[in-house]
């Protein structure tokens, strides 16, 4: 339609503007070299280009009256992609039909030549509708009085798929007015593309990639001349030319593609001949399907999109689902693994379950989101807690001893006790009875709700209101993705993040748990806590890489955990029943610190091994800067509480804004004032100790600039006292007083 309508426009532009183009009643002169045309010619060609811009108007109205309808061409499969673009899921359309989104530069250049040569040779420059083909079958119809070869370009082929209707002269009557539209309206890759996403495959393949990774288990970017024959030959019929019901069928449609591509020269001979001796597919595969839970998951909370690009590394996936499958589980266990980078928090690997077609495990339950008893992966974040806020450090000594927390009488896994032991051991050996100890202190309605505040709620109960001491040990739920974001926090210095599934996850800024001093003792701590048993990780164990590991156990052996980072990467472990069942014998350090480390292998290691440098605000034990309050953590304090006065700040005080004027662009000094304790006092604001500790109860601090601030007072005994106050900054006005002075 594009080059008649194009045509008539330039011949109303020559012959019918100027109302006059040749003279009248002239006769032909070879001597003048001037041409005169009878008048009733010219009132015929005048007539005949009249009709034909008329038909041109009344094509045009016809297009504007009833355009075609490509809404099937975009009515496609859900995908789910992993960071390289390729495949990991794909969901039925609605119509239950694997129609995969193809775009010619993503096709073997091969294929698409093989299609041209076969199907529509002119494809480049005709209007939708091929003179040519159409002049060729209707004389060999003429001539045998059958149709020998049919007519239908690729343009007309897209037009049927996009709005199917019977095979009669009416049809492909209108088959062609709409391939005209087709090409006015679309670009003749628009037109390809749709061609490559409707193709008919038999069955439910619709499109060339479904059918690709149905018969080949691959992509068509990469085909062998059988594959790219095979693949031109299937849309003709389809149904009757499947190679898994049909083979001698669908091989001698194959061949007459390859014996025609000969005769035109596209093939040579040997390839040709090489090609009929390649074997045809036997079956058809199924389709990719990794990370099946992510995949559900992406889609139930966005069902409109219909690609969904994530940060999974689909090779590493795929090793991670393997590995899982291989564990000695039995048929009612299940597992969970969550691979994060540390910086970007992209997620890197998504595992829900061990096997997601085994009813017996609920593997369709994605164990990644369930909310499970955590057991002691806590127990990092209390001591963090406990540093944050300068009541232990790694060196203090510690009671593990039976004690009772007014009614609640927690003891320790196997009952075993052992005495006075540091911090750092308590946190290594996973000692339940220390861990109640600093949570009683700091308070567990203050811990839940400084997770709550950094976006990890812990869950509770409906009928518990407050959270109690259990709460260290698995007494609140939380989930496999909070741990991992926990402890990613943790190997990020104190910051978390949530973590990042696809593309359409945006980073944002990260809210502060803990300090840098405080997650800088936690990994050297976890670095240090012995792996899992020898023999289960020969190898692995004889390598450098530094991993700060944590394991836990709920009640009653029902949820095994590992947690782990090193620089790059946290990954989480869970093993367990989904149905909350016990599995006597399998715990934390036997079950599910093995597989961390076996994921923690399958990794790249980090370039640099050596640990970080202790950050501002870490106190050395070599340097004596360990007061004598730090020294031992009294379970009990009511004794020395009792002969000491209550450590206070009197100034600032906290929750105040403070406006502090410059002086030549500088904020002035902001008096700190404390009283009760025992001196001397040491100062602390956002965790980094100020040069003067005096005997005296005041002193000075000079901001570097404005926002929060935490000041820390300690005393000789190890008291503290804390406040948060915001500094402001007053209009600098000494250049004023100095001319006014």
């Amino acid at each position: 339609m594009s080059l008649i309508i194009r045509w008539s426009f330039k011949l109303n532009r020559e012959f019918m503007v100027s109302g006059r183009p040749f003279p009248k009643n002239k006769v032909s002169s070879r001597s003048s070299g001037v041409i005169h045309r009878p008048s009733g010619m010219i009132r015929g060609l005048r007539l005949g280009v009249l009709g034909i811009a008329l038909l041109s108007a009344c094509l045009i109205a016809l297009d504007r009256i009833s355009p075609p309808d490509v809404g099937r061409a975009y009515q496609t499969s859900t995908l789910i992609l992993d960071d390289q673009g390729k495949l990991l899921r794909g969901f039925t359309t609605a119509d239950d039909a694997w129609r995969l989104p193809l775009r010619p530069r993503a096709v073997d250049p091969l294929y698409l030549k093989l299609l041209f040569a076969y199907e529509d040779r002119r494809y480049a420059w005709h209007p939708g509708v091929d003179p040519l083909a159409v002049i060729r079958a209707l004389g060999q119809w003429v001539r045998y009085g059958r149709i020998v070869s049919g007519a239908s370009t690729l343009t007309m082929q897209v037009a049927r798929l996009l709005e199917p209707h019977p095979r009669t002269l009416t049809g492909k009557l209108s088959e062609m007015l709409r391939a005209l539209q087709l090409e006015w309206r679309y670009d003749k890759t628009d037109i390809l593309q749709w061609y490559l996403t409707l193709a008919p495959y038999g069955g439910n393949l619709q499109g060339l990639r479904a059918a690709s990774l149905a018969y080949f288990g691959k992509e068509p970017t990469r085909l062998t001349v059988a594959e790219a024959a095979l693949l031109v030959a299937l849309p003709q019929s389809p149904s009757h030319l499947r190679p898994d019901r049909y083979p001698q069928r669908a091989r001698a449609a194959r061949d007459k593609v390859l014996e025609r591509m000969a005769r035109l020269g596209v093939l040579s001979e040997r390839q040709v001949r090489e090609a009929r001796q390649e074997a045809l597919p036997a079956h058809r595969r199924a389709l990719p399907f990794t990370a099946p839970h992510l995949a559900r998951r992406l889609r139930a909370a966005d069902p409109r999109q219909t690609v969904y690009r994530t940060y999974i590394d689909g090779a590493l996936q795929q090793t991670l689902e393997a590995l899982v499958r291989q564990q000695p589980l039995d048929s009612y266990s299940n597992a969970a693994i969550l691979v994060a980078e540390n910086r970007s928090h992209r997620v890197r690997a998504y595992v829900g379950s061990a096997d997601f077609f085994a009813a017996a495990r609920a593997g369709q339950v994605d164990m990644i989101q369930a909310v499970r008893s955590p057991g002691s992966t806590l127990k990092p974040l209390i001591y963090g807690m406990g540093f944050d806020e300068l009541l232990i450090h790694p060196e203090t000594l510690i009671d593990d001893v039976p004690t009772r927390f007014g009614d609640y009488s927690p003891s320790n896994f196997l009952h075993v006790y052992h005495g006075q032991i540091s911090v750092r051991e308590a946190l290594q050996r996973s000692l339940n009875i220390p861990a109640v100890a600093v949570l009683e202190r700091l308070g567990p309605g203050r811990v839940a709700s400084r997770l709550r505040q950094v976006g990890l709620p812990l869950h509770w109960r409906d009928e518990q209101v407050e959270p109690g001491l259990p709460l260290v040990l698995g007494g609140a739920g939380a989930t496999l993705e909070q741990l991992v974001t926990l402890y990613q926090g943790i190997a990020n210095g104190g910051d978390i993040a949530p973590l990042r599934l696809s593309t359409q996850d945006r980073a944002t800024p990260p809210r502060s748990l803990l300090n840098g001093a405080a997650c800088w003792y936690l990994t050297r701590i976890l670095e240090d806590t012995p792996p899992p048993d020898e023999r289960a990780l020969p190898d692995f164990l004889s390598r450098p890489r530094r991993i700060a590991h944590k394991t836990g156990t709920s009640y009653g052996f029902r949820d095994a955990w590992a947690l782990g980072f090193d620089r790059a990467y946290t990954i989480g472990v869970w093993v367990g029943r989904a149905d909350g069942s016990p599995s006597p014998g399998h715990y934390g350090r036997n079950t599910a610190s093995p597989l961390l480390f076996q994921v923690f292998d399958v990794l790249p290691e980090p370039a640099d091994q050596a640990p970080e440098p202790p950050p501002a605000g870490v106190l050395r034990v070599d340097s004596g800067e360990l007061p004598q309050r730090l020294q031992h953590f009294r379970v009990h304090p009511e004794s020395w509480q009792a002969r000491t006065p209550p450590l206070r700040i009197d100034f600032p005080v906290a929750g105040t804004r403070i406006e502090l004027p410059r002086r030549e662009g500088h904020l002035t000094d902001l008096p700190l004032a404390a009283s009760g304790g025992q001196r001397p006092l040491r100062w602390l604001v956002n965790g980094q100790p100020l040069e003067s500790s005096s005997r005296r109860r005041m002193t000075f601090w000079t901001p570097d600039g404005v926002g929060l601030a935490r000041v820390t007072v300690m005393d000789g005994t190890g008291q503290t006292a804390s406040v948060e106050v915001w500094i402001t900054s007053a209009p600098d006005n000494s250049s004023e007083r100095d001319h006014h002075g």
